[in-house]
């Protein structure tokens, strides 16, 4: 089976330009791939660089020269490493979904309009992409009464399962997933493992961090350690 993304040699490094100029080395010769429907969790002590990571492979963050990530993107593979922006957006418009542990809106758009985005930007009819939203506020324990209010004024916890039905309402080839579970009680923990597993069936790629034992043993296929840089299957 074709792995849905490569990663070889990946490198990313800080220079604290306020602290002299001392230079952190957050990852070092990472490599990796990763197939569809399989779950890779990301493992290794706070700092290991398992944030910075995720937000290297999804383009937040420019890798260092050498390094390679690349991406089945509409048949092909791409180099996403030191990519055209215009490819980094297609490809986070049609490929690959991230699973922040904040959400970030635009203020004063509705909960259900939020949650709908995804959706509406690939085409989808608006009536199919409400019906998909509402079913998964109702699965998330997010009420009605909520949905027409925007998700700046929510708690923690409820403005984490609207980011989570927000990035589960379309299809994502790979799927990035910082702490889905954080701020969640045990009932959306399940729910939140229930909509990795059917994205998994579906035929998604997930790379993963979670520091919450039961999630990580309902999801995993591989770990990565983000110390030694091996790879090992979940027991």
């Amino acid at each position: 089976m074709k792995p849905v993304m490569e990663v070889n040699g990946l490198a990313k490094a800080f220079t604290l330009h306020q602290q002299h100029g001392v230079v952190l080395n957050v990852l070092q010769g990472l490599s990796f791939s990763v197939l569809a429907g399989e779950c890779l969790i990301l493992h290794g002590r706070s700092g290991a660089g398992k944030s910075t990571l995720l937000r290297t492979l999804y383009g937040n963050y420019l890798p260092a020269a050498g390094s390679s990530i690349r991406v089945l993107h509409e048949g092909q593979l791409v180099e996403m490493a030191g990519a055209e922006p215009r490819l980094t957006l297609a490809v986070r418009r049609g490929t690959m979904g991230y699973v922040s542990q904040f959400l970030r809106v635009i203020p004063r758009v509705s909960c259900l309009n939020v949650v709908m985005e995804p959706a509406l930007a690939r085409g989808i009819d608006h009536g199919l992409a409400q019906q998909r939203a509402q079913a998964l506020l109702q699965r998330l324990g997010i009420p009605d009464s909520l949905w027409t209010l925007a998700p700046g004024t929510f708690s923690g916890g409820e403005q984490q399962r609207v980011n989570i039905a927000r990035s589960f309402m379309v299809h994502w080839p790979v799927l990035l997933l910082d702490e889905p579970t954080a701020a969640l009680d045990e009932a959306n923990r399940h729910v939140v493992i229930e909509l990795i597993a059917e994205a998994r069936a579906a035929g998604s790629a997930l790379i993963a961090i979670s520091h919450d034992a039961a999630t990580r043993d309902a999801i995993a296929d591989r770990y990565l350690d983000m110390t030694s840089k091996e790879l090992a299957h979940a027991c």
